[in-house]
């Protein structure tokens, strides 16, 4: 299990995320496409101002039940230790073990 801590703190680089997406969009197509450059490096200032977890390259994918972030299994939302045990339980529609 991972530490609450750690959990609660994904769920609120999430949200920064989330509230910041569109203005994060916004500035970097106008760095991207404008030719004045002094409007472009205004808009590299207002972009460099937005928190840095706002940035969803800082986002990372943990286990919905445990908070494991490794061995994740991104179509299940689950790590794979979690997947295992709840695919021998049956609780994943869809999904049986192979045996021959």
């Amino acid at each position: 299990m991972a530490k609450e801590s750690m959990k609660a703190r994904e769920v609120k680089r999430a949200k920064l995320v989330a509230r910041y997406a569109e203005k994060r969009a916004t500035l970097k197509k106008v760095i991207a496409t404008t030719e004045d450059p002094a409007e472009a490096y205004e808009a590299a200032r207002k972009l460099q101002s937005i928190p840095k977890n706002a940035n969803p390259i800082r986002l990372h994918n943990r286990c919905k039940i445990t908070g494991r972030p490794k061995g994740y299994m991104r179509q299940f939302g689950l790590s794979r230790i979690q997947f295992r045990e709840m695919a021998s339980n049956g609780l994943i529609p869809g999904v049986k073990k192979a045996s021959w």
